[in-house]
């Protein structure tokens, strides 16, 4: 996620290369950034936020409480954290990093070509000047929403966070029934991306309901008809409605655990209104407002 996010950044011109400096510790890996992007890598997570005023915090959850101690005393008030760490709830993020000014967020891979969408929460410390530059950087990843709950960015986290998953593996059972059938699977595969990325461009113009769309193509004893008696047999939208929520649940899960990681490690977790553990049931179903 965090080269997705470098190569949109660079090809929207958002910035330059010699203004963006990523960190890792394996030197094979700088090298490749080095060449792929022409930005400047360093070893050291520190070294790497000296003189920035936006830290991208893309890791997984599991080392935040490792690099939050490395860069804890390092961290000035003005800088601004953007994390795209899932499940990090800001509660967990301010209690490892020491640090208030931050922007929750969940992009998706599509990010690189700039047909990314990402749905972010800033803190009540983080200024509107620093919410403006987090608009200005995720924008140059595709569309953002900026929500004033934070729960929707967990939400988000299982539908358009984790949704290219979904969408590839579909392609991919397409493809594979396609070569069943009996096409070369080069011809699979362009039938299947076409069709899709169609399909997808269709309903972004029409504006119609998918179900109007579908019900256009689906003739009383006709193809699509068949077909849609299998799937429906098949319990498709359950499958669907059940693999989001599991996605959901594994988010929420992995805040909780942040959070009370932060409670054994300084003995203090304070929880924000709205950020808690009620909702991770399909009868709970949280809401709140969405900004464009």
């Amino acid at each position: 996620m965090a080269e997705a996010m470098i190569a949109g950044l660079l090809r929207g011109r958002l910035v330059e290369p010699d203004q963006v400096t990523a960190s890792h510790p394996r030197l094979e890996r700088r090298q490749e950034l080095e060449r792929e992007y022409g930005i400047r890598t360093v070893p050291d997570n520190v070294q790497a936020i000296d003189e920035v005023d936006v830290i991208l915090l893309a890791i997984k959850p599991q080392m935040l409480s490792r690099v939050g101690g490395e860069l804890r005393q390092h961290l000035r008030p003005g800088q601004l954290v953007l994390s795209v760490i899932a499940g990090a709830t800001t509660v967990a993020l301010e209690g490892f990093l020491g640090h208030r000014r931050i922007v929750r967020s969940m992009p998706n891979t599509p990010a690189r070509l700039g047909r990314g969408m990402t749905v972010w929460f800033a803190t009540p410390d983080t200024t509107e000047e620093q919410r403006s530059q987090a608009r200005a950087l995720l924008q140059a990843l595709g569309t953002e929403l900026e929500v004033d709950d934070e729960k929707f960015v967990a939400m988000a986290t299982a539908v358009s966070g984790t949704g290219p998953t979904y969408v590839f593996l579909v392609m991919e059972a397409l493809i594979d029934a396609a070569v069943h059938l009996g096409f070369p699977r080069h011809v699979a595969h362009d039938l299947v991306i076409e069709t899709l990325e169609g399909s997808t461009a269709f309903a972004k113009h029409s504006g119609d309901h998918p179900a109007v769309l579908r019900n256009m193509v689906t003739s009383p004893g006709g193809t699509s008809a068949a077909a849609l008696h299998e799937l429906e047999s098949g319990r498709l939208r359950t499958v669907f409605s059940e693999a989001v929520w599991a996605a959901y649940r594994r988010t929420v899960e992995l805040g909780e655990q942040l959070e009370a990681s932060v409670e054994r490690e300084t003995g203090t977790v304070t929880r924000r209104a709205g950020v808690g553990r009620q909702h991770d049931q399909p009868g709970n179903r949280p809401a709140g407002r969405a900004r464009h």
